[in-house]
């Protein structure tokens, strides 16, 4: 990928990109379409033993409440959704700057795949049926959607937003893992030139 020669003159971390993607063998592209197509399968039959992946979320998040407790109540609330995509999203940058596809594809496919549970934890805004959970006094809870949206004046929304976060997820883990398949076998190529 050739960027613009100002974007790398000005800002010397943009470097990497520029270099090739790291050669991805043929046996791991099946094994990861594989594995994707599972998992896709899985969340569109409502739900199967690879969405426990699901549970490494639940501390991120609620770390998040904690992390960004200090910078008001809104952002406080708001903290745990920003983490729960923020890591995902920051370890994909990672593999983007090493070049490595796979990484890459893995970070950024559970990154929209996060949209799923937080449109669902969205879609409850006004219900508030879910149990939720807490860091400290649980008396103190607060549904974090209720919160936001209310806020925001959105309430009445709540169910719309959460489809269209909910379809963003679908189309961007779909996007991810075609491209993931093409940055593949075009890395296999580039090194047959």
């Amino acid at each position: 990928m050739r960027l613009p020669y100002t974007w790398v003159e000005r800002f010397q971390f943009l470097e990497p990109l520029e270099e090739r993607w790291q050669k991805v063998p043929l046996a791991a592209l099946i094994v990861a379409c594989a594995f994707y197509g599972l998992f896709l399968l899985q969340l569109a039959q409502g739900g199967g033993f690879l969405q426990m992946i699901d549970l490494v979320f639940i501390p991120i998040h609620e770390g998040g409440h904690l992390l960004f407790r200090f910078c008001g109540e809104f952002i406080a609330v708001a903290g745990g959704t920003i983490l729960q995509l923020a890591v995902p999203l920051m370890l994909a940058a990672w593999f983007l700057f090493h070049r490595e596809v796979m990484g890459t594809a893995f970070c950024l496919f559970f990154f929209f795949e996060q949209f799923l549970p937080i449109s669902i934890y969205m879609a409850d805004a006004r219900a508030m049926e879910l149990p939720l959970l807490t860091v400290g006094d649980s008396d103190d809870v607060i549904h974090d959607w209720n919160y936001l949206f209310g806020k925001l004046g959105v309430l009445d929304h709540d169910t719309q937003i959460a489809h269209t976060v909910r379809v963003m997820g679908w189309l961007g883990m779909i996007a991810t893992v075609a491209w993931m398949a093409w940055r593949s076998v075009d890395s296999r190529k580039a090194v047959q030139d």
